[in-house]
């Protein structure tokens, strides 16, 4: 399932989700730049600095490792992207639900949450390998604390979604709570499977998303607990 839209409106124009969505583009310009230059090999160097390291962090967090560097790859990795199909799949998932948890949190509340998502993403996956020295690139984990979010605000909102089986597709309206604990699952157990492997390139970091969209989950518990405005959807 992959969805198009939701019929979700906002109150207000969705500023910091549309700020985020041209950051992330304007640095993946960046990187275009970077490779037509100098090659892949210098954008490889490019992630190394940029990304979110694990080893770099837990050497960190032990404190036999420079925080300095760990900390900048972490919040830097929010806005890199591995290429064209990691990009549009984020931006579009970004855009969909992240209007409506914006909405929900206000501008800078929501800015402050997709900032420590994306954080407890990256430790998430950081568990998980801490030995690796793959850096971590893109704002997915992020996202899926904003759905994560969406999935406890908005359960029954409708998203318009491309469904396929084999060789037939349909377009239908599916309620949020679907969608998503559908997105979710595979995501466990594509993590799931990944354990144990060994792998010499980069990859999709499956636990990133899984801690992220928990985080995202946590705090939609409580701010739904704790509002007194009624939910849409």
């Amino acid at each position: 399932m992959i969805p198009l839209r939701d019929a979700n409106p906002t109150r207000r124009t969705p500023i910091v989700t549309l700020a985020l969505i041209a950051a992330c583009t304007a640095i993946f310009a960046l990187e275009l730049s970077v490779e037509a230059s100098a090659g892949e090999a210098a954008l490889a160097s490019f992630f190394d600095t940029w990304g979110a390291v694990p080893s770099r962090i837990s050497a960190a967090l032990a404190g036999t490792g420079d925080a300095g560097p760990a900390a900048t790859g972490v919040l830097a990795s929010l806005f890199l992207h591995g290429g064209w199909e990691h990009l549009i799949g984020n931006m579009l998932f970004l855009w969909i639900f992240g209007n409506n948890v914006e909405d929900r949190l206000g501008r800078l509340p929501f800015l402050v949450f997709y900032l420590l998502g994306g954080i407890a993403a990256a430790l998430a996956q950081v568990w998980i390998e801490p030995a690796s020295d793959i850096p971590l690139v893109g704002a997915s984990g992020a996202i899926a604390a904003t759905l994560g979010a969406y999935i406890v605000l908005y359960p029954q909102a409708r998203i318009l979604t491309f469904v396929f089986l084999v060789f037939f597709y349909q377009l239908i309206e599916v309620p949020a709570v679907l969608v998503l604990a559908f997105w979710f699952v595979l995501q466990l157990i594509d993590g799931v499977a990944t354990l144990g492997a060994q792998t010499a390139g980069g990859g999709v970091a499956f636990f990133a998303h899984i801690g992220g969209f928990v985080a995202g989950a946590l705090v939609g518990v409580v701010v739904r607990a704790t509002s007194t405005r009624r939910p849409m959807g």
